[in-house]
């Protein structure tokens, strides 16, 4: 029976394919897409992409039903955690301005089963945001004329008692979504100039309810006649937060649309820090009104702005707040469409996805296939799904994609920029030093994507120590690490620190609820665990990294990465489980996708030489005669 069981090469061999890591061009700035977009395009697609239905929908259902006027402190949490995971965008954004986003940065840096698995979440974001947004968008439509049109399809078409699927088909919410498709289709330029007008007349409402919701605010709301500011406590203010989430999501479409910035490199830092700044601003002060204005125990979860302003004795003023929010919620409609076929169209042009998907028309320079078809996918989930239960559904993808991309920027940071990796010698350590000397017709091999990148002059003397290598400083105490190669430790180091922080963030989440742990249990696994990631973390920074680059670098690597990890971790646990199911399943069919379709088809793999002892990601030969170089 041994003969069935498969031999240890072949093993190490699988597993390589899994972890193997993108090739990225020498001239990362060519494309099939028209660069057009400007740095106020990119803000604009940011804050349209942040400031839609978050902002007019989910503020009413987190502070009536999860958080109370404490929804407050659930954004501030919410927006730090997503500075932190924008601030790794923003690094990789800027070094590698293609499209893909976090499916891209996962894919250079980490492996590729784990690029794609982002990349399946990051579609599934996608089409539950814009159909999420696509039903705020009819019950606002709707509650402007006093739910006229909910009544009439109710009566007319009948209701559905299901979990998770909506009362009654929202054909309004898939209609808006196939005629935004149908915007999308004609080319960024247009997507750009929509968004603007959309992205004017929401900011122009969002300081018209700033102002009167002030001039309207009543403190006692807040007192402890109305339950307090906090009525659910601590873990309803992190409950709310993984929801809130949601609110975030839209950063993310300025990295996926790097590949059609005029100047990726400072463009998208710059969007990112600005768009991001502006959104969480306007989250924290538009729930400070909205819980002054009413009892947050009041709240209409469906339209609480408008609803609010009625209430209040001001008709005109809700229905202006609720005309408003139609138009805000078009660019977050614009930014779902707009950033989905592009994270398709990186999957299908790397091979993991079909191919028909990577199709760019010639005229208009978009992936009008990807635009099409998912536009459709969108419209069908808007036309049958809850609202609430998409939302859940959605945080989880995005915490993950925070977490890998975050991981991703520790593993960059301490790969080496030009290094090949040689036989250990005698010592038991690797030579530092690549063979150059095109008299010798030696082989000059690269490890990582980002000796193509350029980043670090490469003049630089022999004697300062490559990324990835210990320390000097650390060399007595820690002398057995000098007989791995450079970045394997780092490697281990960043899972360790992960398997920690999952470990950690579960005993704070289930140690008292779920697993009943005495005191002392509880106390003994937290200092134990949290020994773990912080002895992972000064492992990681007892290493060399990059320092010296032309592009945007977030501060403060590694603590700043490792925070997002553990944040985005704990904030993922706070999810109900039946998400964690749904994401589960999601998952599942994502493998098979991959090994059904993508590991085959994967350009990487197209890329491989037949089976032999070579430990280099790829290899540049020198000008040198070709018979020379042949071994």
């Amino acid at each position: 029976m041994a003969r069935w069981l498969p031999h240890s090469a072949d093993l190490i061999r699988f597993c390589q394919k899994l972890n193997r890591v993108k090739t990225l061009e020498a001239d990362m700035m060519e494309t099939s897409f028209n660069r057009c977009l400007s740095t106020i395009d990119l803000t604009l697609l940011g804050i349209g992409g942040m400031v839609g239905s978050g902002l007019y929908v989910l503020t009413g259902t987190v502070a009536k039903e999860i958080a109370g006027p404490a929804v407050i402190v659930s954004f501030i949490i919410a927006g730090f955690a997503s500075l932190l995971a924008a601030l790794c965008y923003a690094e990789f954004g800027a070094r590698v301005p293609k499209t893909g986003s976090a499916y891209m940065f996962t894919y250079v840096s980490v492996g590729e089963i784990w690029a794609f698995l982002i990349g399946w979440n990051v579609l599934l974001e996608y089409m539950i945001g814009g159909a999420a947004v696509a039903r705020a968008w009819s019950g606002y439509l709707d509650s402007i004329f006093n739910h006229k049109i909910k009544n009439f399809t109710e009566t007319h078409v009948g209701a559905w008692q299901v979990p998770f699927l909506a009362r009654y088909p929202d054909f309004l919410a898939a209609a808006i979504l196939l005629v935004a498709t149908a915007f999308i289709s004609f080319g960024a330029k247009v997507s750009s100039w929509l968004n603007h007008v959309f992205s004017a007349i929401s900011m122009g409402v969002i300081l018209f309810i700033l102002i009167m919701g002030f001039v309207l605010a009543q403190p006692k709301n807040w007192s402890t006649q109305e339950g307090g500011f906090a009525p659910y406590g601590l873990s309803g203010i992190m409950a709310g937060t993984a929801t809130c989430f949601y609110a975030f999501v839209g950063f993310d479409v300025i990295a996926a649309s790097s590949e059609e910035a005029r100047n990726p490199q400072r463009a998208v830092p710059r969007a990112i820090a600005f768009s991001l700044g502006l959104a969480t601003g306007a989250y924290i002060l538009v729930s400070v009104v909205l819980t002054l204005m009413v009892p947050w125990h009041t709240l209409d979860p469906d339209s609480a702005l408008a609803d609010a302003f009625y209430r209040r004795g001001y008709a005109w003023a809700g229905f202006l707040v609720a005309a408003g929010s139609i138009c805000a919620m078009n660019t977050v409609l614009l930014s779902n469409l707009f950033s989905l076929p592009r994270i398709v169209y990186a999957m299908a042009e790397d091979g993991l996805f079909f191919q028909v998907f990577s199709r760019v028309h010639p005229r208009t320079q978009v992936p009008v296939v990807g635009i099409v078809v998912f536009g459709l996918l969108m419209a069908l989930l808007a036309l049958v799904f809850d609202l609430e239960a998409l939302v859940q559904f959605l945080s989880i993808g995005t915490l993950l994609a925070y977490t890998f991309v975050a991981a991703s920027i520790i593993v960059l940071r301490f790969q080496q920029q030009k290094g090949d990796v040689p036989a250990p010698v005698a010592s038991g350590r690797p030579n530092p030093e690549p063979h150059e000397g095109p008299s010798g017709g030696e082989l000059k091999e690269y490890e990582s994507f980002s000796d193509k990148l350029q980043l670090v002059d490469r003049d630089k003397s022999k004697e300062q120590r490559e990324p990835g290598q210990l320390k000097a400083a650390f060399e007595p105490y820690l002398e057995f690490l000098r007989a791995f190669y450079p970045g394997e430790v780092v490697t281990v180091a960043v899972v360790t620190l992960m398997v920690s922080s999952i470990c950690l963030c579960s005993i704070l989440v289930f140690g008292n609820t779920h697993l009943h742990l005495p005191t002392w249990s509880y106390s003994l696994l937290l200092v134990l665990f949290s020994l773990g990631f912080l002895l992972s973390l000064l492992l990681i920074w007892a290493h060399e990294q990059q320092h010296s680059t032309q592009t945007f670098q977030i501060p403060l690597v590694p603590l700043s990465p490792a925070l997002s990890i553990i944040l985005n971790i704990y904030l993922m646990l706070k999810l109900s489980y039946m998400t964690w199911l749904r994401f589960a399943v999601w998952l599942l069919l994502g493998l098979l996708v991959y090994f059904g379709y993508g590991i085959w088809h994967s350009k990487e793999n197209l890329r491989e030489p037949q089976p032999q002892r070579v430990s280099a990601r790829y290899v540049v030969f020198p000008d040198t005669d070709t018979d020379d170089c042949k071994r």
